[in-house]
């Protein structure tokens, strides 16, 4: 990589890093409009757990607004990411439920042109594995 790669790519990144905040800022507040904003409008989400695949920013701003279950509770844990993948990994509460959720989010051009979104449930850890573990909140 050349010096004159280097700041351009971490400019890039800095943009893409405020993007990111911005989106899980108004994905928090329920801004659905500054929420969408981060999405190229050609843009593919994938819900791969059940098998879902949404088309264009426009479907996915109308799937999530018409959600049933308005979240009552978010919290980004840490985002990771370098050039154009970045990885954000958060808990989204629905009706006091929990959902450990992990966003893979490719850009181009500085916007998000594809995402995967995996949810898990949160589990009762088994007794016998408590030897070597901690807990965690």
């Amino acid at each position: 990589m050349t010096d004159q790669e280097q700041p351009e790519q971490s400019t890039q990144e800095e943009q893409i890093r405020k993007a990111l905040d911005a989106h899980w800022q108004a994905s928090a507040a329920g801004d659905a409009n500054a929420e969408h904003d981060i999405y190229a409008d050609d843009a593919i989400c994938d819900y791969p757990q059940s098998g879902e695949r949404i088309f264009g920013r426009s479907n996915l701003q109308a799937l999530r607004s018409h959600h049933p279950g308005k979240p009552s509770g978010f919290n980004v844990r840490r985002i990771l990411g370098k050039g154009d993948l970045w990885i954000t990994e958060y808990t989204i509460t629905y009706q006091g439920r929990p959902a450990y959720t992990v966003s893979i989010m490719e850009f181009h051009k500085g916007k998000v042109v594809h995402e995967t979104q995996y949810f898990a449930d949160p589990f009762e850890a088994p007794s016998w594995r408590r030897q070597w573990v901690q807990r965690i909140t």
